[in-house]
């Protein structure tokens, strides 16, 4: 996998800064990705693949780029998009995107937060994935994740069978 800066966009305080992502499979296929940093996040932006991608492939994508886009764009490594220092702060949080992602317990104990936030959201009417990415600070991926854990746990109901 290879993954270069396309171009960067300084705005006030800060700067966006695109990403080229290219995956070489062996048997010829490949993947082309632009991902974007801004505010200490990463989006994807755009994919080609040849051949086209199924949705679970499109899906895996994440997994499959997420290290080496996130050591490119310095997201976690306490460097910057634009090669300077991020500010993280102790918490593993960007401070200057005011997105800080908390210590979250392991184990059983964040087992059964996650299932507390995840049953609030639901009684309040809200998303209850959105309310678990809020309060771990996770993106959606690993917050199924954890959703996933604490449903193995028992601390959740599990989920109906899709027909």
């Amino acid at each position: 996998m290879s993954v270069w800066p396309a171009w960067k966009v300084r705005d006030g305080g800060g700067a966006t800064v695109w990403f080229g992502v290219r995956l070489e499979f062996g048997d010829g296929a490949r993947v082309d990705a632009v991902a974007v940093v801004s505010e200490g996040s990463v989006s994807i932006e755009d994919v080609r693949a040849e051949p086209a991608l199924s949705l679970d492939d499109l899906a895996a994508l994440a997994d499959w780029i997420e290290g080496p886009l996130s050591d490119a764009c310095g997201i976690g490594t306490g460097r910057g998009a634009d090669g300077g220092e991020d500010g993280e702060d102790a918490e593993g949080g960007d401070a200057g995107s005011g997105r800080v992602r908390s210590a979250w317990p392991r184990g059983v104990e964040g087992q059964w937060l996650v299932a507390q936030k995840y049953r609030a959201a639901q009684e309040a009417g809200t998303d209850p994935v959105l309310a678990v990415m809020s309060a771990t600070g996770h993106s959606r991926r690993r917050s199924l994740r954890l959703i996933g854990q604490a449903r193995d746990a028992g601390f959740l109901t599990p989920r109906r069978a899709r027909r």
